[in-house]
């Protein structure tokens, strides 16, 4: 059996046509993809202003930016995802927590949440951002974490990087009924693609106004937003510091066209979803739990391995699946662990016990549009021979 990979793009004909066209184009960047893309996602969303960059990593320091995140803020993530959902607050400046996971949909606990935010209020270190994150695409409890918002006056982050096409509550995910702005990517992994890239929604003009200015520089070509009137019609002003987090019209042509299947995409996962369950129903694993709340965009397919079950250890398990060419990954190393964050914010093992856990266990499988049968079959049938 070839390599399987964990993640793998999925590029038609018409995607490469799509950016072919812009190549032969008068634009390569700032051109009309870009805002045709964030239309596409607006539609799709619901939302009234999507801006599209460079990374979620770039989307996600210019939401916190624009929430006002800065020195002596305090934002407040799970300590399961990757390290940029908690690096973006300090870009800012502002220091990070961690708030523990649920131990059935491994997102940010909102009962976890609710005990910490009593203790903060009487310490006087609440947040000013809560960043929850739709891990594997499954949508946290999002309602629940807003009421909370209201009772403790802090502001919200949906980091859904892995949800494009998952709903909350039958609603779209990006349709910021719950939140102040939400993140996507679309890295080659994703559930769509435009090779790197984010996109930023929101419902708030005020928003979307600073983090457009956020992602090019700072500057803007609105007079309404000038100190005076244009010196002519090639006048610019820069009113703030900013950077170039800005997409390209490839980019943008590669996620015009992607988006565009993006049921077909979702709706194939779940069926591949579905067939591992009944796959791995009578092995010694936890398959991925899904709330009644929610519909994932099922980015990832995270089983966990029970241990007191089993004669080998989470590392042998996932050793040999790499053996057998199946690119098997771990979904995330719990980000209060890395040594930056134990050297210079004193995090240390056992602070948030449900993460550890978690991480002792899980193994991300194979999960993609063009995931074959027989490979699929292929990957249960060495996690068989590997843990009976």
């Amino acid at each position: 059996m070839n390599f399987i990979p964990y993640g793998r793009q999925d590029i038609t004909k018409e995607d490469v046509n799509a950016v072919v066209e812009v190549l032969e184009s008068d634009f390569l960047t700032q051109g009309p993809k870009v805002p045709e893309f964030e239309n596409s996602i607006k539609e799709h969303c619901n939302a009234k202003y999507a801006l599209a960059m460079n990374s979620a990593t770039s989307a996600l320091h210019v939401a916190c930016l624009a929430l006002g995140v800065g020195q002596d803020d305090i934002v407040w993530t799970t300590p399961i995802t990757f390290v940029a959902s908690a690096n973006c607050a300090l870009y800012c400046g502002a220091t990070v927590d961690f708030v523990d996971i649920d131990p059935q949909t491994y997102n940010l606990s909102a009962q976890a949440l609710k005990e910490k935010l009593q203790i903060a209020k009487v310490e006087g270190t609440l947040p000013k951002v809560v960043i929850p994150v739709h891990l594997c695409g499954q949508p946290c409890d999002m309602e629940s974490i807003y009421e909370l918002s209201k009772k403790y006056g802090f502001s919200i982050i949906e980091d859904a990087s892995h949800a494009i096409g998952g709903k909350y509550k039958n609603q779209p995910i990006g349709n910021c009924q719950y939140s102040d702005i939400t993140i996507f990517s679309f890295h080659p992994v994703k559930i769509i693609t435009t090779a790197e890239g984010g996109v930023a929604t929101t419902n708030s003009q005020e928003l979307a106004q600073k983090m457009e200015l956020l992602r090019s520089h700072g500057i803007t070509r609105d007079s309404d937003l000038m100190t005076h009137e244009p010196d002519g019609s090639w006048y610019y002003q820069q009113v703030m510091l900013g950077f170039n987090y800005r997409m390209t019209e490839m980019q943008a042509a590669l996620g015009v066209s992607q988006i565009k299947r993006l049921n077909i995409i979702t709706d194939k996962r779940h069926q591949l979803a579905k067939k591992y369950d009944s796959l791995l129903a009578d092995l010694p694993v936890i398959t991925p739990y899904q709330h009644s709340d929610g519909y994932s965009g099922l980015h990832l397919y995270v089983i966990r391995l029970k241990t007191d079950q089993i004669q080998k250890s989470h590392k042998e398990v996932f050793d040999a699946l790499r053996a057998a060419n199946i690119g098997v990954n771990l979904h995330y190393i719990p980000v209060h662990l890395q040594p930056y964050y134990q050297q210079n914010l004193a995090f240390k093992v056992g602070d948030f016990p449900e993460a550890e856990l978690y991480y002792s266990q899980a193994i991300s499988l194979p999960m993609y549009p063009d995931l074959s049968v027989d490979e699929q079959q292929y990957v249960v049938q060495m996690l068989r021979d590997i843990l009976i």
